[in-house]
């Protein structure tokens, strides 16, 4: 019986009373003060629904709820050459297999980082698409499939317009999606490994979030050199509101360079 984690959602084989969750006891996670706890992957499509909010006509992102876990939302991206599930929740429904079905069901999965693996097995399984995660993350993978694909080096083309980026940071194969939407601009989903910061006016990084740890200067550095040759006027964060909508290259890295200023004015 696939047993999920409560607290982050990742799914298990199975969990005896006293199993611990690797993800969790992770620093850039946490078990919570009360300890950890398990509810079965039936129960919780019983007792959740999904929510889904239309973006524009080709993009869609859906969240449970009530809240589980960490409350991520994911993503559909509808191309001509493809649909992509982008992060993954762990609630895979009835209604939400039938309308991800009708809008042409999935054609590949693609994940920015562990904290979102959650039930990706079955996504994978249900829709018969290949889920792609970064190689310097596989330690962290609870649940072998045949789908799962490992992919290597800086970035990854998914189909035309679809390309994968290692940013590194919050994990070291932490990646985002970047989607050439027109010609003028692009979009960028991000997870948090680029977080929207309240108002959506900038971002931040960091390598835990729950416990407030930061990144190094270099480490920050080092994403936003990546990102310097990636054209994007929008970015899509991990939660519920967390959406740029304009100059969103400007204000990552204007917030990349606040960052690092802070850094600096703390060492001196």
């Amino acid at each position: 019986m696939t047993m999920l984690c409560t607290a982050c959602g990742t799914a298990y084989p199975s969990a005896a009373p006293d199993q611990h969750c690797k993800i969790c006891e992770d620093e850039r996670q946490y078990v919570p003060a009360a300890g950890q706890r398990w509810i079965a992957f039936d129960e919780l499509r019983a007792s959740h629904a999904n929510k889904w909010t239309a973006h524009n006509d080709a993009l869609l992102s859906l969240k449970t709820v009530p809240e589980f876990a960490i409350n991520q939302r994911a993503f559909l991206l509808r191309t001509p050459h493809g649909n992509v599930l982008w992060d993954c929740i762990a609630n895979l429904d009835d209604a939400t297999y039938t309308l991800i079905a009708a809008l042409g069901g999935i054609d590949a999965i693609a994940i920015s980082h562990p904290h979102y693996y959650t039930t990706m097995q079955e996504w994978a399984e249900a829709f018969n698409a290949p889920v792609h995660l970064h190689a310097y993350d596989r330690q962290w993978i609870v649940r072998e499939s045949p789908h799962i694909q490992l992919w290597q080096g800086e970035s990854l083309t998914l189909m035309p317009g679809v390309t994968l980026l290692r940013l590194g940071g919050h994990f070291p194969g932490g990646s985002v999606l970047h989607w050439d939407e027109d010609e003028d601009e692009g979009v960028i989903l991000a997870g948090d490994i680029i977080q929207v910061t309240p108002g959506a006016h900038g971002v931040s990084f960091m390598w835990s979030y729950p416990n407030m740890l930061p990144l190094s200067s270099a480490t920050v550095g080092d994403i936003m050199h990546r990102l310097s040759g990636v054209t994007f006027g929008q970015l899509y964060g991990a939660f519920e509101g967390q959406d740029i909508h304009h100059q969103a290259k400007e204000k990552v890295m204007g917030s990349g360079e606040k960052y690092l200023a802070c850094l600096q004015d703390h060492q001196a």
